[in-house]
């Protein structure tokens, strides 16, 4: 359930049980005060704007709108199709098998897939998405919708020789699609399937930007850090038998993240997907580098790479965001189902920073932390009131409990004009 939360210059009082800022404690009895669309104050108990129009949302729980930093929208037409697998590889083989159906991009039967896993997030609680594409659809589809977006436009050519015309013309191409609110970037596919020279010139692009951004698939599967170690295994063979294979090729003897880093490709602007095959040294390196880490559990289990090493994730103090995948992936695109799957995963963690993995953890690796992330003035007032049990003592913890959206209600808020350096 949604509503929108419009305020004139009194603003609106939104009381509730619990209000959880994400970047500190719970508030019982809490109330957020909305001015014109942004968060004017948040308290507790009757010390509140007595002028304001009072929301009292009651056993409910209110906190920023949640973050999907990974997922591919273009494959939603995909749910139910792709089969798990115990072998990433036979996954890989199911999905290029199907994404060829389509001759046009823009095809119906793909476009309303894309339409309905927006609104599908939407009411599970996102309020802003790191998409990644290929056919260059889903600016405009987010757009539209009202979903701030970072579009990641994603390049692939394990031959490439010469990464620089490649990039350009991706460049021509996705240039003309950004807007105010959907930012388009280029970023590198995966180490197994793009070239250092390729990697290098996508690099220096995004290097050249005011604030850079991007995004790649990093030790997701065994069978890749075999590949940059050894140079042979399952993705050789794979690469062989699409004929894309380089003799000249050689493996840089090292894992994936000790790789990028080497390249300059993995900064602070980068977000690592996956990273479920990484050595604790390679994530200490993501750590001192800055770069976000973003887990994607489900889909790590679904594609049989095996479920993320989260405790590892958190010790070594790596910044941490959470995607779903996508459906070709995943059963549905809702976040809390991931953070109570990442709960299972790390028993020990703090409520907290797992649920700051969704909000403040993804708002900062797209960019957006000055409007979204945490319940701070000045901030958008994008809320969500998330229904609990009444009684509760730990707020945090009955939000990673497994919440359905019908247990959501999206606080829309008008006039949001947020943008992107």
């Amino acid at each position: 359930m949604s509503g929108a939360v419009t305020s004139g210059p009194a603003g609106r009082l939104l009381r509730a049980a619990w209000v959880c800022p994400i970047d500190r404690p719970p508030i019982r009895d809490g109330w957020v005060h909305v001015v014109e669309g942004r968060i004017a104050a948040l308290g507790q108990g009757h010390d509140a704007p007595a002028h304001a129009e009072a929301d009292d949302l009651g056993a409910a729980a209110i906190l920023p709108g949640l973050v999907n930093a990974h997922t591919h929208l273009e494959l939603s037409w995909l749910r139910d199709r792709v089969l798990p697998s115990r072998d990433f590889l036979e996954w890989v083989g199911q999905l290029m098998r199907l994404r060829t159906s389509f001759e046009r991009a823009d095809d119906p039967a793909a476009m309303t897939p894309m339409a309905e896993a927006v609104a599908e997030m939407r009411a599970s609680g996102t309020v802003a998405v790191g998409d990644v594409a290929n056919a260059l659809v889903s600016p405009a589809l987010l757009a539209s919708a009202g979903m701030p977006a970072v579009v990641f436009h994603e390049l692939m050519g394990f031959g490439v020789t010469d990464g620089a015309p490649v990039v350009a013309g991706a460049v021509a191409r996705h240039a003309p699609l950004a807007s105010r609110d959907v930012r388009v970037v280029p970023a590198p596919h995966a180490p197994f399937s793009v070239s250092e020279a390729l990697f290098t010139a996508i690099r220096d692009v995004v290097r050249s930007a005011p604030r850079p951004l991007t995004s790649v698939h990093v030790g997701e599967s065994p069978a890749e850090v075999e590949l940059l170690r050894t140079g042979g295994g399952p993705w050789r063979e794979r690469l062989q038998a699409l004929g894309v294979w380089r003799d000249d090729w050689h493996p840089p003897g090292r894992g994936p993240a000790d790789y990028l880093c080497d390249l300059g490709v993995i900064t602070r602007g980068t977000l690592v997907v996956h990273g479920v095959q990484l050595t604790d040294a390679e994530l200490a390196r993501l750590a001192a580098v800055g770069a976000t880490l973003v887990t994607c559990p489900r889909s790590n289990v679904w594609v049989g790479v095996g479920a993320p090493p989260l405790e590892r994730f958190l010790a070594s103090g790596v910044r941490l965001a959470v995607g779903t995948d996508s459906l070709a992936s995943a059963p549905d695109l809702n976040l809390f189902a991931e953070l109570q799957m990442m709960r299972g995963l790390a028993p020990g963690a703090p409520a907290r920073r797992l649920l700051a993995a969704a909000t403040e953890g993804g708002a900062s690796a797209l960019g957006l932390e000055a409007d979204l992330g945490t319940l701070a003035p000045g901030k958008r007032a994008a809320l969500l009131a998330v229904r609990l049990p009444a009684g509760i003592t730990d707020p945090e913890e009955a939000l990673l409990g497994g919440i359905v959206p019908p247990a959501v209600r999206v606080l829309e808020t008008a006039g949001y004009h947020g943008g992107h350096p």
